[in-house]
């Protein structure tokens, strides 16, 4: 009769009370975690020291000197209101400020209805290759200097040698004064302006386009909805974020407008064409008075500041989140 012998059990070990704990990963490390820390300063100082050098002590600058008179060769002397209230009482600052106005008024709608326009028409009835080529197209004055396409566009509105001119004289109309005239040279402003920046709202419409979803078109074509139709119901309620952003950098874009009016006019003639960049500028370094030009600026800041509380203001109502 055989027997079978059991293995032999290994005697378990006990627990060194002794034993040191695992070592942390070295991502979870406290020094690691203080490297990245400095790291991340490191990377962030050049931004955060470029904002304070040429944006917030500019600011800060500028609002401390609208208090002041000064005109660089003299002391600054506190001077309390009374650059604020001169500016106030000043006819050609107060035609500036009106100038401006109009002018965002007008160049916003324009620039706004074209914008949307073309960007419904390309995404709607052009192919791929055709919408890259658009898109490409209509942004590329944008890149350009707008002081170099003010002084072309100067040469063609030029009244006796202009492009323009002679274009109209091939169909029997007479030469037109563009920018001796107030309404010739105001139209002319407008119409450089608009066409050099209208291609940044048409690429946030393009973009907002895209993201509509197509089910939504299809359920508006059951429902009978075709053509302008669709786009009253459908699109532009669904557009409204898109447009919300793209008016209000339009607004801001178009009251700080310079380089078009001084280029192609001086601000002329007379004042027609004066905007209220062109007045700050005018003041601070043609008649060396900075603390009016700085109380002018900040009351272009503060009107600024208004009509864009205003927008966001009213777009509780009228913007449509989906």
């Amino acid at each position: 009769m055989s027997t079978t012998i059991p293995p032999r059990e290994r005697p378990r070990q006990a627990a060194r009370p002794d034993k040191p704990a695992p070592a942390r990963g070295r991502k979870g490390a406290p020094g690691n975690r203080h490297s990245q820390r400095w790291l991340a300063w490191v990377f962030l100082a050049p931004t955060i020291l470029g904002m304070g050098l040429f944006t917030l002590i500019p600011i800060v600058a500028s609002v401390v000197l609208a208090f002041f008179r000064w005109d660089i060769i003299s002391a600054p002397s506190f001077v309390g209101f009374n650059n604020f209230a001169e500016v106030v009482q000043d006819p050609t600052v107060r035609v500036s400020f009106v100038n401006t106005i109009v002018f965002v008024v007008v160049a916003v709608a324009l620039q706004l209805g074209l914008a949307l326009a073309l960007a419904i028409m390309v995404q709607e009835k052009m192919p791929a290759w055709m919408r890259v080529f658009f898109r490409s197209a209509f942004f590329f004055p944008l890149i350009l200097s707008a002081a170099s396409v003010s002084i072309f566009m100067r040469y063609l509105f030029n009244e006796q040698f202009g492009v323009v001119n002679w274009l109209l004289s091939l169909v029997g109309i007479p030469a037109v004064p563009w920018l001796t005239t107030p309404g010739g040279s105001a139209a002319v402003v407008i119409l450089v302006y608009v066409w050099q920046n209208f291609g940044f709202s048409f690429l946030l419409f393009i973009g907002g386009l895209a993201s509509i979803p197509v089910e939504t078109y299809e359920a508006a074509s059951i429902d009978g909805a075709t053509g302008w139709r669709k786009h009253l119901h459908v699109t532009l309620p669904l557009l409204s974020p898109t447009t919300l952003v793209a008016s209000v950098m339009a607004i801001i874009s178009a009251l700080q407008v310079f380089d078009q009016p001084y280029v192609l006019t001086r601000g002329g003639p007379g004042d027609s064409t004066r905007t209220a960049v062109m007045v700050i500028f005018e003041s601070a370094f043609q008649r060396l008075e900075f603390g009016q030009a700085s109380a002018s600026g900040v009351l272009l800041t503060l009107i600024i500041m208004a009509i864009t509380a205003a927008q966001f203001r009213l777009s509780k109502r009228f913007v449509f989140y989906q």
